[in-house]
């Protein structure tokens, strides 16, 4: 791909810092930026190598710039679109890393349709229940997908830039329409969190909260493991997707209702065919998303 001479990344902690670690150590950055709202983060990021720079300006920041990572909590994208709107410059390509994309969107078109053609919206499939520059890997990207959502004005060669920056941090790369991904993320991420935070803010709430955790074992670690997330971050995301994820908890809660009633009626029989169908979908799904490595490896 051609070189990045020069990439801003706005947010610098797990997803943004990785972004730049990982196009650093593929070779194909040159001067790597970091912008923020707090400055600790930026000042570690600097001192952990995962930026060369820190600004508190955007005008300066985005003075040739060819690629610009929008990696902060989506809540933000309104504001920080407003902000880099009057600095862009024509050839600098702008994309996003945000898990719910409409809201993402909806900013794009009000504050920079005088750029559309570069601005390219995508989301990484990756995280961690860790947060900040200190979390940020180099390896986070590798074999994740990111699901690529152009807008129609997108030009093509600021398309292949944005796919181009993020295989070269090793990822899969796949596209979707902006409606069909905040759809998908509904049911397979944004509902799993919200699930895992509201168990773990249950149990911490009760008069028994220390004996309940001292006997928690690896199901509940495993379970509730997202519920260590960035909370401001899951708030914006589910707050921009609550309509598809009000519609996934919904039908959630008639499941529950489901198992409710086959506990009342001490229904063991149905109760082992809903478990029988779950495990062998949830095992058929893990092993096509996890194949086990080959014998020798």
């Amino acid at each position: 791909m051609k070189k990045i001479d020069k990439l801003v990344v706005c947010g610098v902690g797990l997803i943004g810092g990785s972004f730049a670690l990982a196009l650093r150590r593929a070779g194909v950055v040159g001067r790597i930026v970091g912008v923020g709202r707090r400055p600790e983060p930026l000042a570690a990021a600097k001192q952990l190598g995962i930026i060369d720079e820190i600004s508190t300006d955007w005008a300066e920041a985005l003075v040739d710039a060819d690629l610009v990572l929008l990696a902060m909590p989506v809540g933000q994208m309104d504001a920080v679109a407003a902000a880099i709107a009057p600095h862009l410059g024509p050839n600098t390509v702008v994309t996003d890393a945000g898990s719910t994309k409409r809201d993402v969107i909806e900013a794009i078109y009000r504050h920079l349709g005088a750029h559309l053609a570069n601005v390219v919206p995508a989301h990484p499939i990756a995280g961690a229940e860790k947060s900040g520059p200190t979390a940020a890997t180099a390896e986070l990207y590798q074999r994740r997908k990111v699901v690529v959502t152009p807008l129609p004005e997108n030009a093509p060669a600021a398309v292949a830039r944005v796919r181009e920056a993020w295989a070269a941090c090793g990822a899969v790369l796949h596209e979707m329409s902006p409606q069909e991904h905040d759809r998908v993320f509904a049911a397979v991420s944004h509902l799993p969190h919200l699930l895992a935070f509201g168990l773990v803010h249950d149990l911490a709430g009760r008069a028994n909260a220390e004996q309940l955790f001292s006997y928690a074992a690896s199901g509940f670690r495993d379970f509730t493991r997202v519920a260590g997330s960035h909370p401001e971050m899951w708030r914006d995301i589910c707050v921009a997707n609550r309509h598809s994820l009000l519609a996934e908890l919904d039908a959630y809660l008639a499941e529950l209702a489901y198992l409710r009633a086959l506990l009342v009626e001490g229904d063991g029989p149905a109760l082992e065919a809903v478990f029988d169908e779950a495990s062998r979908a949830r095992n058929t799904w893990a092993d096509k998303a996890f194949p086990a490595a080959p014998s020798g490896e």
